[in-house]
């Protein structure tokens, strides 16, 4: 079995060893749409999961972001929704204090059946075969994620829409806009405090939290690695502690990239660096925007951006984010020191020179995003692209309309269907699943009679 996936036995007796209490395991394996799905699992059952695996059908990775099958994609009744197992991965046999202490998690990643081929459809193989090609280039990324989120009240408006939390303090429901606010962080500190402490039991190397925008907005950043695939397990891992906890806080913590139409959108920015087989920071210069190589790498995200708009923006409520003067790019753009811009080069020393893709949601699966990114990067590193003249000041203010990323569902899951560089980077029979999944969910969503529709519609008709 793949040392980077299947977890020896050891490691359940081990935890079990360590936390008698524990009665229950949640057994989690991650859908294309970044959604958490699987099996609670008895004590007594954890050790032939390590040992066999658990058997869950193809098709969780042919769902809608409701949980229905798409038919189309040929994973449901064509194959009689056959199972596969999902082999535990190692370190992420977790507790989830949130839970209880009588409940622990683990996460997995399938195979076919015979435990030792990766199934296609698995976001987590697809990255761990990008990086392939930068062993081959003798190159290892360092890459750090960032997550926004809001916190939001677990009652909905009259009209069945988020709103603000109260505050645990003073009992008021704030609607400000407040950037990088003490205060903020200061109401909700119980909550933040109790993020960390659970991180640091999940192994989840979270290193800050930070107010941002809108209200109850917040930012909790993770610690950089040289292990692209085990940063988006703790990805994962962070975000379901976050929902978890907030729960217990009074509020409910949602990663929808755009929660509310006036108030600013949720993202998720990658860093990425490339080290050599020496351990050198081959983006490194003495120049604020780094090195050829960093260069050749922007061109890469540049070239292949509006390709991939449908795994950095994966549902409806995604392409509502995209607005001007809102942090978020509108075009395949790169600057140093810029927020307006795709593609940033941060301000930092000449040896921590690197860049931070800034186009996708809070809403984007993480190992998509991850691998995606770094196929673009790969694709600049080998061809030698450039990037072209750099953005500064205003990204907003110099559009050009013919290099706009695709700012509508239909558009993006069409773009990224007929790519060839998707096909290449992620391979074919991946590149159909998804196309047909995302398109069965926009046809769903699309088919659905709203409360808008009557708005707008039902009296001038």
């Amino acid at each position: 079995m793949p040392p980077d996936t299947a977890a020896p036995v050891t490691e359940a007796t081990d935890f079990l060893a360590r936390h008698p209490a524990v009665r229950a395991i949640d057994v989690l394996l991650t859908d294309t749409s970044g959604v958490l799905r699987g099996k609670r699992v008895e004590r007594e059952g954890l050790a032939a999961v390590y040992e066999r695996g658990l058997f869950l059908p193809g098709s969780m990775f042919a769902l809608d972001i409701q949980g229905g099958t798409i038919q189309a994609t040929g994973l449901g009744f064509d194959e009689g929704d056959a199972d596969r197992p999902c082999l535990p991965i190692v370190g992420s046999l977790v507790p989830t204090p949130w839970l209880g202490e009588g409940v622990a998690q683990v996460q997995v990643s399938m195979y076919e059946a015979d435990a030792i081929t990766p199934f296609y459809g698995d976001c987590r193989h697809l990255l761990a075969q990008v990086l392939q090609r930068f062993e081959a280039l003798g190159l290892t990324p360092v890459v750090a994620v960032e997550l926004e989120f809001y916190l939001v009240d677990t009652a909905r408006t009259a009209a069945g829409l988020a709103q603000p939390p109260r505050s645990p303090k003073t009992g008021r429901r704030e609607y400000r806009t407040q950037i990088n606010a003490m205060a903020d962080l200061d109401e909700w500190s119980a909550f933040l405090e109790e993020v960390d402490r659970v991180a640091a039991l999940q192994n989840v190397p979270a290193t800050g939290s930070l107010a941002e925008y809108g209200p109850g907005q917040m930012e909790v950043n993770l610690r950089h690695g040289n292990d692209a695939v085990r940063a988006c397990d703790e990805a994962l891992r962070l975000k379901r502690l976050i929902k978890g906890l907030a729960l217990n806080h009074g509020a409910e913590a949602t990663f929808l990239a755009k929660p509310y139409a006036d108030m600013a959108g949720s993202g998720t920015h990658l860093h990425v660096s490339l080290l050599d087989r020496h351990g050198h920071n081959v983006f490194s210069s003495a120049a604020a925007d780094g090195s050829p190589l960093l260069h050749q790498a922007v061109g890469g995200l540049l070239e292949t951006m509006a390709d991939g708009m449908a795994l950095f923006a994966p549902n409806a409520n995604s392409y509502r984010r995209f607005q001007r003067e809102s942090y978020v790019p509108l075009q395949p753009s790169w600057g140093v020191n810029n927020r307006g811009v795709a593609v940033r080069v941060p301000y930092s020393g000449p040896t921590d020179r690197r860049v931070e893709h800034r186009v996708a949601g809070a809403d984007a699966n993480p190992y998509l995003l991850m691998a995606y990114v770094l196929a673009g990067i790969h694709h600049g590193l080998v061809r030698q692209i450039t990037p072209g003249t750099r953005t500064d000041g205003n990204a907003y203010r110099d559009e050009r309309p013919e290099l706009t990323l695709p700012h509508h569902w239909p558009v993006a899951i069409d773009r990224f269907a007929r790519s060839t560089f998707v096909r290449e980077a992620l391979g074919e029979r991946f590149q159909r699943l998804y196309a047909i999944t995302r398109e069965g969910e926009m046809d769903n969503y699309n088919a659905q009679v709203q409360a808008l529709d009557h708005a707008w519609y039902l009296q001038p008709l």
